[in-house]
């Protein structure tokens, strides 16, 4: 018997391959998420610098995730059918090279292109990094490995903040994407050297580009309206012109998605009214903290006048709290409903973000911070887990890639007519960034929209009190 423990114990041990695997998808992951969260405490850097309302900036933050969102499952497709290894490496390749690029932007149209495309490459990063990891490990090492990517993952959102800060006051917010660069190349010489090539033999062939044209066209023009509306008029020739086109395209998506064989959308699980709820309630919860992470950003720094490096410590808390709510979160999944664990989530971040906005102490707002932060990640961690519930096995890779697109889309949409928004009750866009009253109403609109998604989470879980499948 003590030998058969011997001979587990030895298998779920890694060896020196199997640690750089490891490493080299934690380090992408790692990446991603740094890079993400440290933007948000470098736009009034980057506003200063370029003369330019940091309001004006929220394509750097929505762009970027337009971009992820609408090629995410498009990236993991390419994946399966090029070889998992090939794409990694090959987003990993363009996220250096575009991190430079911004690195070098002369104005904001320049590195809000950078940010755009970057988020194309992000795309190729993401979905493909944990896809690596299980492809390789066939054995009981498998969770273990995928958890320590995912660990990760969570360090880069929980660093990214206070890097951030930190670049921001004492270097520039133009090194923090040179800082990309090294771990680019890390994880990339790694990949090739100790990863073998993978891919899905069982694969569809096509990618659906139509589908992700029509998608991201539509959206982004509709964005457009929102962001110039207040300049060019709402009732203009050219907003109403941008409105009619998006909502077109949408409407060409949707037909799209019907006909062809291999839809970047598995339309039919909109019938599915559990799985609609839960997955807009975890998207709703996505939308909060992107709220919450841009507009908390301008608060401490222009409303309140605190350093990019005291705001980066600040929003470590934040980050913390996301980070260890994710942690536990699939721990209390095994015990309790993860719609019920999300419910409670959304409750705990609205309450939270309430509070937050009439906090004056900074060490209590730093406590309450941290409370928002858990409720949020506990919402949106459990996303997944909770609409795997409400659908047949058959159609779960499919619900994933819905889910996934509908969280980043819609936190995408969200900052772009919040930033309007805000330049609205403030009055003056140069002005907007620094109005405290202002971005305090906004983010009571955020905790609202918590509430109201703790409550529509709470109708389907006394609607559906058995958690079975339903097609």
């Amino acid at each position: 018997m003590t030998r058969a423990r011997g001979a587990r114990a030895r298998r779920v041990l890694f060896d020196r391959r199997d640690r750089a695997v490891i490493a080299a998808a934690a380090i992408s992951m790692l990446l991603v998420q740094m890079d993400w969260f440290a933007l948000n405490l470098m736009l009034p850097a980057i506003g200063r610098d370029f003369h330019t309302p940091s309001t004006d900036l929220q394509w750097l933050v929505s762009g970027y995730m337009l971009a992820l969102g609408a090629l995410m499952i498009s990236g993991g497709r390419a994946a399966d059918l090029l070889g998992r290894r090939r794409v990694l490496v090959t987003g990993l390749t363009g996220f250096a090279v575009i991190s430079v690029v911004c690195a070098a932007a002369r104005n904001t149209a320049w590195l809000t292109a950078g940010r755009v495309v970057q988020g194309c490459t992000a795309a190729l990063i993401l979905p493909v990094s944990v896809a690596v990891v299980t492809a390789y490990f066939r054995d009981e090492r498998q969770g273990r490995a995928v958890g320590t990517v995912l660990a990760f993952s969570a360090v880069g959102t929980a660093l990214g903040p206070f890097v951030g800060g930190a670049f921001a006051e004492h270097a520039s917010w133009r090194a923090v994407f040179l800082l990309n660069v090294p771990f680019c190349l890390t994880a990339a010489l790694l990949l090739l050297r100790h990863v073998p090539e993978t891919r899905d033999e069982q694969a569809g062939r096509g990618l659906d580009l139509p589908g992700v044209l029509t998608l991201a066209g539509g959206l982004s023009t509709l964005m457009i309206a929102v962001d110039q509306g207040g300049h060019w008029g709402w009732t203009s020739p050219a907003t109403l012109g941008c409105a009619a086109a998006g909502a077109a395209l949408l409407a060409g998506f949707l037909r799209i998605e019907r006909h062809t064989p291999e839809p970047l959308l598995d339309l039919a699980l909109l019938r599915n009214g559990p799985f609609v709820a839960v997955t807009l309630a975890g998207s709703l919860s996505n939308i909060v903290y992107c709220l919450v992470a841009v507009f908390s950003a301008l608060y401490l720094q222009q409303a309140r006048g605190l350093s990019p490096l005291d705001s980066g410590l600040i929003f470590l808390a934040l980050s913390v709290g996301a980070g260890a709510a994710s942690y536990w979160s699939g721990h209390l999944a095994l015990r309790l409903r993860p719609d019920a664990l999300m419910a409670a989530g959304m409750l705990v971040s609205g309450i939270g973000l309430l509070a937050l906005t009439w906090v004056t102490s900074l060490a209590v707002y730093t406590a309450v911070f941290a409370v928002v932060g858990a409720g949020v990640g506990l919402s949106w961690a459990l996303t997944n887990v909770a609409t795997q519930s409400y659908v047949a096995a058959g159609r779960l890779g499919a619900a994933s890639g819905l889910v996934l697109t509908s969280l980043v889309l819609l936190g995408a949409v969200a900052v772009a007519v919040a930033s309007t928004v805000l330049e609205v009750i403030s009055g003056s866009a140069a002005a907007a960034a620094a109005d405290g009253p202002a971005i305090e109403s906004v983010l009571r609109a955020a905790a609202l929209l918590s509430l109201l998604g703790a409550a529509a989470m709470t109708a389907v879980v006394r609607r559906n009190p058995a958690r079975t499948a339903h097609n």
